[in-house]
């Protein structure tokens, strides 16, 4: 347990003689009831078993920040820092700010932000190890590093940045709410350490005294119905019309006319601070932190097409799918399946800041969508390696169970495919959070796998002996790429106009990549027309099979650049960075110059 100084100030301890009975949201305060087994728990803080005596311990706590007072001094954050004893490249708690106006009418408003212990933590849905606990006590959303394996999904689906992902040590860590200070009634590191008094910490929806706002919003502040977080806020002076923000993240904030100058209501907006130069950029596109994302994502995809389409052909009698089966290519077909998938999983396993622990994806099957696309993906591969086991066995309970493994194969694509969906529909990601997202994903399955299929039994049996089957598969890779090319010009439509985060990254997309994302889109169109010949001609002749191989290199290299531009220009809903810290462009130049080199920057280099 925390120790208590004799002579601790009183603006460090907590003090809530009265609270309300629900939330803005309707949610009960009181996190449970006396009658509730959680009741009385210990949380056995360093080994202790003492119960903490503080009288609103099953009540919702939450952070309120002043925007009046805060003066940008990061005392909060030196102060978490040290309690948590981070590493100058982790920040439980940060502190960032917007700015507006020109001199003498110039203004900035400073942000500071941890995690907010939301009343829906998306966090501990996401999590596929259930490093997540919600407590009862404080209502404090807590996270064990210990059984965490690194995968980084809760930082993707955090609107607040809370969640920090340390590639040293391969694991997530969060603020704690510094409940072993909670537990003797002491408020948060952070708070006491405020010298402007703009932090506070109590029972939530009570007003500090001294304030007179509780707000859910200020400018900058991310969207607050994703997770209904534990925060509120004050900030009553006027602000200018834009705000603007100073890192590198080409968003500013609009306060919208229908809601008058004192509510403040700000629209994150599309700032186009970089101009529109259009640039190559592949080696940042192509050399991205995601490429195992990428390997795993398309491999994936391949093969589940292409067994999807065998499936068709050998279990429905589609002709000229139904005799793969009897032919000579049919075990190479399924051996280079099982080959690509491995390469694919394991590419994703070895992307875990702690690969040994691969096994615990399984334990969060009841919310998280990446459980769920885990447990799809290997019940894929497990019926296809059976699949291909038990048909190079003879006899009829072989020629059973590779029935069987079929089916359980199919069952793993539905699944696997389904949830590798979802697990991107998330709402703190507005570019990723598309309909697109399904369209790419399903149509690069029928696209690719429709070239695997040709690419094999081409190879075993000779093109000019598969030219049905050429055709046939030429329109399922045309239907596939149509679907694909429909989503993008339906997303780029769609992002342009939403504005906010989604348009900062269709921005993003036609400048810093602008030349990359045209090479794609280029290679789409000329694709579609190739293939859309390939459905009447097939691939006869040396002519034939060389602009077969052509159109193979281009698909795949238009998969690639695609796919890479999706993980690469997503923009999440976060806090404001400063110039030197949260500033994705100061990251990216530290490591550039070798300031990075440096652990006090707190940027961690390429290698």
């Amino acid at each position: 347990m925390f120790e208590v100084r004799e002579n601790e100030p009183d603006y460090a301890l907590l003090n809530d003689p009265d609270s309300q009975h629900k939330n803005r949201y309707g949610k009960p305060i009181d996190t449970v009831t006396e009658a509730n087994p959680l009741h009385g728990k210990s949380l056995e803080i360093n080994g202790d078993n003492a119960i903490g005596a503080n009288p609103n311990r099953y009540k919702q706590h939450g952070f309120y920040f002043n925007a009046d007072n805060c003066i940008a001094c990061h005392a909060c954050e030196a102060a978490c820092s040290e309690k948590n004893d981070n590493p100058a490249h982790i920040a439980f708690r940060s502190v960032g700010f917007i700015e507006g106006g020109t001199y003498p009418a110039y203004q900035r408003l400073n942000i500071s932000m941890a995690c907010n212990h939301c009343d829906n933590p998306v966090c501990l849905k996401g999590c596929p190890t259930r490093a997540y606990t919600k407590f009862a006590e404080y209502g404090a959303v807590l996270q064990d590093p210990d059984i965490c394996f690194g995968c980084g999904y809760c930082t993707w689906v955090c609107p607040y940045n809370a969640p920090q992902l340390d590639p040293i040590k391969g694991q997530v860590s969060k603020c704690n709410m510094c409940v072993d200070r909670l537990e003797v009634g002491l408020k948060p590191a952070c708070v006491s350490a405020c010298l402007g008094k703009a932090l506070d910490f109590g029972v939530i929806e009570n007003i500090p005294e001294g304030r007179i706002q509780t707000k859910t919003e200020i400018p900058g502040f991310p969207r607050a119905d994703i997770t209904h977080p534990n925060i509120r806020f004050q900030q009553t002076r006027t602000t200018q019309r834009d705000m603007v923000r100073v890192d590198s993240t080409a968003l500013k904030y609009h306060r919208e006319d229908n809601q008058g100058e004192g509510d403040n209501h700000f629209q994150p907006m599309l700032d186009p601070k970089h101009g529109y130069k259009r640039q190559w950029n592949l080696g940042k596109l192509l050399g991205s932190h995601e490429n195992a994302h990428i390997a795993f994502t398309l491999s994936s995809q391949t093969v589940m097409g292409a067994f999807l389409l065998l499936f068709i052909g050998v279990f429905a009698g589609v002709a000229p799918l139904d005799n793969i089966n009897t032919s000579s290519s049919f075990m190479p077909l399924l051996g280079s399946m099982l080959i690509l998938l491995t390469f694919g999983m394991l590419k994703l396993n070895l992307h875990l800041g702690k690969p040994i622990r691969f096994y615990r994806g399984f334990n969060n099957l009841r919310y998280s969508p990446v459980s769920r696309e885990i447990a799809g993906v290997s019940l894929f591969f497990g019926g296809l390696a059976g699949y291909s086991l038990f048909s190079l066995l003879p006899g009829d309970i072989a020629a059973l169970l590779a029935k069987l493994s079929a089916y359980v194969a199919i069952a793993g694509v539905t699944l696997g495919s389904w949830y590798m969906y979802r697990l991107y529909r998330i709402p703190a990601r507005p570019f990723w959070n598309h309909w697109q997202t399904g369209a790419s994903f399903w149509g690069s399955s029928l696209t690719l796998g429709a070239v695997l299929i040709v690419l094999i039994t081409g190879l075993t049996e000779g093109f000019e002996t598969t030219q049905n089957l050429i055709q046939a598969m030429a329109l399922v890779a045309l239907i596939g790429l149509a679907l694909e090319t429909t989503g993008h010009v339906f997303h780029a439509w769609d992002m342009r106009r939403q504005g906010g985060e989604g348009s900062a990254s269709y921005y993003e997309q036609t400048t810093t990549y602008g030349y990359s994302y045209r090479l794609r889109n280029a290679m789409l169109l000329i694709n579609l027309l190739i293939l859309s010949g390939f459905t009447i001609t097939g691939l006869s002749g040396v002519m034939g099979v060389v602009s077969g191989v052509v159109i193979t290199l281009s698909l795949l290299l238009s998969s690639i650049i695609s796919r890479a531009l999706f993980y690469v220009l997503v923009i999440p809903t976060t806090m404001p960075g400063a110039f030197f810290w949260r500033n994705k462009g100061f990251q990216e130049h530290a490591r550039e110059t070798g300031l990075a080199e440096m652990p006090q920057v707190g940027v961690i280099p390429n290698h």
